[in-house]
């Protein structure tokens, strides 16, 4: 896969452009679905979805629903677990997330700020679940945390 320009730099050249037209005609926009984005993200890591599966901690039933495109809405949490066991730097877990259709990592919410602390130090889910678990968030992988 090329390099994708950052969403902020699309949206200066947007504002930037006359019209719409010449936006579109720099060819900047993609039509792209989430399983053919999971499918160039196993090509380029030279992963199996079997070791992806593993990994996250997903039901495998599910995870192969969502790499097949059955599963229409996997739901936030499954595609950050998803995004973990592909070992996604934190563009391509928000590019993951966008596709899914829920809202990206947000710095400014606690959980999420965490979570992308993890992932972009290249952790495991199950270390991040630690991580939210010691910090009293709700984890990944069961939904649960600490009382408060």
């Amino acid at each position: 896969m090329p390099d994708e320009r950052l969403t902020e730099d699309l949206i200066i050249r947007l504002r930037a452009a006359a019209n719409p037209q010449e936006y579109l005609d720099e060819g900047a926009t993609i039509d792209r679905t989430l399983p053919d984005y999971l499918g160039v993200l196993l090509s380029e890591k030279n992963l199996k979805r079997a070791e992806v599966i593993r990994a996250s901690g997903l039901n495998s039933t599910v995870a192969y629903d969502i790499f097949s495109g059955k599963c229409k809405h996997p739901g936030r949490d499954k595609m950050i677990m998803l995004a973990f066991g592909l070992g996604c730097t934190l563009v391509e877990t928000q590019r993951v997330l966008r596709l899914t259709g829920v809202s990206e990592l947000w710095p400014k919410v606690r959980r999420d700020a965490i979570i992308a602390w993890c992932i972009e130090r290249g952790m495991s889910r199950a270390a991040c679940d630690d991580e939210l678990w010691d910090f009293g968030e709700k984890t990944l992988l069961g939904g649960t945390g600490p009382l408060r």
